[in-house]
């Protein structure tokens, strides 16, 4: 497939002007303060804070959130469009069995709504249920052909296929038909572009994509992980870490911190790195048992550079019980490989590979454990 070409547009965020969401947030408040009885209002309110939660990576937002939604239901109790965005924030913050079942509901509630098929499509692709995320992912398709959510949610499901140039030309359409002022929704297309680009080997495309989705959002916590894995790429291990700590500054999560400390240990940096292994396994193991966890981050610590193959598995298996995507499947079958359980190992792994997941690390994971899939070299 031959490089795809953007016409690209300056309309980039100038210093301290408002985000989208921000925007969205203050609006909404200002109706909740001039008619408090409005559902409607409420429910505005708690899809901006939602979508200022992805925006920044600060999940204070998904509470505040909660409160909006907890008076709109009061209000008017079981309304659907602040159920549907229950099943949002359920998703937001990884309680992925929750979001399906109340998602379920919902569609027997109403069978035609677009919003809710991509809900239902994100959590099957969280816990693992590919055929049926592709089955929701084509209603809304079907339903909204030119929907921007479902453009984007059947190119996530192409590159999970293996079909990395049919994933990029859906999120092209995708990124056609947002409106020049959405930003962050702009950034955000064109990082998952890069990350598809790096994919293919194309390194120049991938940072000029990434590049611009920082000129659209500066500071943008995923176009900032997404050009620094292309810098690492490039060779270029200190430029990846000043990203990483620049993203981690931005969104102190674990799994973020782990990003950073691999990448000090990649450049050379040990002390730095082993102080910031050592933090982020006490972040991590704080939040083991909940949710929203780092714990595919805490196996790749455990297996790859902290030399305890025991406590991997161990965490590999509780995570394994709650979804079984193929990121969770390569873990596990990394953990039981390091484990010396290897005819176990494979039989994960080839369940990975059998979705069609091109992802690199994967791939030589695969290769390690001894499982290959044709066509993939």
């Amino acid at each position: 497939m031959k490089p795809i070409t953007i016409l690209l547009i300056c309309t980039g965020l100038w210093a301290g002007e408002q985000s989208p969401a921000e925007q969205a947030i203050a609006s909404a408040r200002e109706a909740v303060a001039k008619n408090p009885k409005r559902v409607e209002s409420h429910n505005a309110l708690a899809m901006a804070l939602a979508r200022r939660a992805r925006e920044t990576a600060d999940t204070s937002y998904y509470d505040q959130a909660e409160a909006a939604l907890a008076t709109s239901l009061k209000l008017e109790p079981r309304n659907f469009e602040a159920r549907k965005i229950q099943a949002w924030l359920l998703l937001g913050k990884h309680r992925f069995a929750d979001a399906l079942k109340l998602a379920t509901e919902l569609n027997r509630e109403a069978a035609d709504d677009v919003m809710v098929y991509g809900l239902l499509a994100d959590a099957h692709v969280e816990l693992g249920n590919y055929s049926q995320a592709e089955e929701a992912a084509q209603w809304m398709l079907n339903i909204g052909r030119s929907s921007v959510p479902g453009l984007t949610r059947a190119a996530h499901l192409r590159e999970l296929f293996g079909d990395i140039g049919g994933a990029l030309e859906l999120m092209l359409s995708a990124f056609q038909r947002l409106a020049l002022n959405e930003n962050e929704e702009r950034a955000w297309v064109l990082t998952q572009m890069a990350h598809l680009e790096l994919v293919n080997g194309r390194k120049g495309q991938a940072s000029k994509l990434a590049g611009e989705a920082l000129r659209l959002f500066p500071e943008y916590h995923y176009a900032l992980a997404q050009l620094a894995k292309i810098r690492a790429s490039e060779g270029k291990p200190n430029e990846a870490v000043a990203l990483l700590r620049k993203r981690y500054d931005t969104a102190p999560h674990p799994e973020n911190l782990y990003e950073l400390a691999a990448a000090l240990k990649a450049a050379g940096r040990n002390k730095e790195a082993r102080e910031s292994f050592a933090e982020f396994e006490k972040a991590a193991r704080a939040e083991m048992e909940s949710w929203d966890n780092a714990n595919r981050e805490l196996i790749f610590y455990y297996t790859d550079h902290a030399g305890n193959p025991e406590e991997a598995l161990r965490v590999a298996r509780l995570e394994i019980a709650r979804r079984r995507d193929v990121y969770t499947l390569d873990a596990y079958a990394w953990a039981l490989h390091k484990n010396r359980k290897a005819a176990e190992a494979r039989r994960q792994m080839a369940a990975a590979l059998a979705v069609g997941v091109r992802d690199p690390n994967i791939l030589k994971h695969a290769r390690v454990i001894g499982v290959e899939l044709a066509g993939i070299h």
